[in-house]
């Protein structure tokens, strides 16, 4: 894809994403309930993308690879194993920045 504004109509109607290991690519695809094959990019300094990529994947709701094994991982991926991604409760968020700062 070229830049778009939003991703969330193309997202609504896959049936399968493939996508980098950016936080909000994997939160946006997971929070739509869609299968997400998480390609790394290993030259990324610190490659941040793969600690994301292997906790989500430890946690049961992505396959990761890299570019070289893309091909392996489409040929001989089970997506009936991934997990739903629970639904965020910012609400909890909120309750506990209350608490920190001391409104409550």
């Amino acid at each position: 894809f070229r830049f778009k504004d939003s991703l969330a109509e193309d997202l609504q109607r896959a049936d399968l994403v493939i996508s980098h290991a950016g936080a909000g690519s994997c939160l946006e695809t997971l929070e739509e309930g869609k299968p997400l094959i998480v390609v790394i990019n290993e030259k990324l300094m610190n490659n941040h993308q793969l600690e994301l990529a292997k906790q989500l994947h430890r946690d049961g709701h992505v396959l990761y690879c890299n570019c070289s094994t893309l091909v392996e991982t489409l040929q001989s991926m089970d997506l009936s194993t991934l997990k739903p991604f629970p639904p965020g409760q910012p609400e909890k968020f909120a309750l506990f920045m209350d608490k920190a700062v001391g409104f409550k």
